[in-house]
């Protein structure tokens, strides 16, 4: 039998978890990134594809190469956010295969350049999954999270990714939420509601 998170684990990462939506001024470290990617980098993806591609805006000048493109609800608080991450994805992810994420297969790569539109959509399923683990890697190392969609895609991907290699995903605000700002929590599907069991 493999070990199981415990309750507190459970509610860490899931059950009490919050997206949040204002932050308190504690500062989020470069080791504390690091660590995040270096716990994330592992969650499993096609053929290990590691798309996911993160832009850390830590300071008031980056976080102002942002600011025009974002939706006005996400302006304040990713001003007040300590980190707020461009998780985009590359869609040339296949370079890497041959050289050092599926050596053993390099052919695969071939698949991929040979046909733009499969090589897009394994980039952006693939990254989305590992944005995913990203937020819940946050979570496990005591940081909270606030993903955002709220933003104009071609904005950002001018500003940042000007070379057309990667394009942005979503955002995510990154540090300790302030309570005061937690909004309620919405209804959850039921089980019978959103499964089914053939």
């Amino acid at each position: 039998m493999r070990p199981t998170l415990d309750e507190a684990g459970l509610k860490l990462l899931f059950l009490e978890a919050r997206t949040q939506n204002g932050w308190l001024p504690t500062p989020v470290s470069d080791d504390q990134l690091r660590r995040i990617y270096e716990i994330a980098k592992t969650g499993p993806t096609s053929t290990n594809s590691l798309p996911a591609r993160f832009v850390f805006l830590r300071t008031p000048e980056a976080k102002a190469r942002l600011l025009p493109a974002l939706s006005p609800g996400n302006v304040d608080k990713t001003r007040q956010a300590p980190v707020t991450v461009i998780i985009g994805y590359d869609t040339r992810f296949f370079e890497w295969l041959p050289k050092k994420t599926f050596t053993h297969r390099p052919e695969m790569a071939d698949n991929y350049a040979k046909n733009p539109a499969f090589a897009e959509i394994t980039a952006f399923r693939n990254g989305t999954l590992q944005g995913a683990y990203f937020m819940l890697a946050a979570r496990a190392v005591g940081l909270d999270v606030g993903g955002m969609s709220g933003f104009d895609n071609a904005k950002v991907d001018t500003e940042f990714f000007p070379n057309g290699r990667v394009k942005s995903n979503f955002l995510c605000n990154v540090g300790h939420g302030d309570p005061s700002k937690v909004m309620q929590k919405l209804p959850r599907l039921d089980f019978d509601e959103a499964c089914t069991l053939l």
